[in-house]
């Protein structure tokens, strides 16, 4: 359900989330946004941050977490694949570049895991083909 969409931004502090993806093997960087700063609609989006003077790619969930928790509460998290390194309390800059799929719950974490990896597969194509554009 890959959809392209224009770039937005999202800037923020990476906060401590409820850590469950890092025993996971997925550990994300939960975004503390301002209050009120309008995000886009609830999904998976494939994203990018530039780090440490790289550009790495991210998948993105903006909404719940129902395969983990029943909470309500909205959160930006973002699991970098090819990142190894302590983001908590840095300044993150996020660009998203396309909407993958809605959220949705999964039955166990092993399934989630394996859907997170064929985004982060289709999160890089999407960045290529936004990096072609860009130029």
């Amino acid at each position: 359900m890959e959809e392209t969409i224009q770039s937005v931004v999202l800037q923020g502090v990476v906060i401590h989330g409820k850590g469950v993806g890092g025993p996971s093997g997925f550990p994300t960087a939960n975004l503390e946004l301002e209050p009120g700063e309008h995000l886009p609609r609830r999904g998976v989006y494939a994203s990018f941050a530039e780090m440490d003077g790289r550009r790495f790619v991210g998948v993105t969930n903006i909404g719940t977490r129902p395969t983990v928790d029943s909470s309500p509460v909205v959160t930006v998290e973002t699991w970098f694949p090819d990142y190894q390194g302590d983001l908590y309390g840095r300044e993150l800059r996020l660009t998203l570049t396309g909407f993958l799929r809605e959220i949705r719950r999964f039955e166990n974490l092993g399934e989630l895991k394996a859907q997170i990896d064929r985004d982060s597969e289709e999160a890089r194509r999407l960045l290529d083909e936004w990096k072609t554009e860009e130029k």
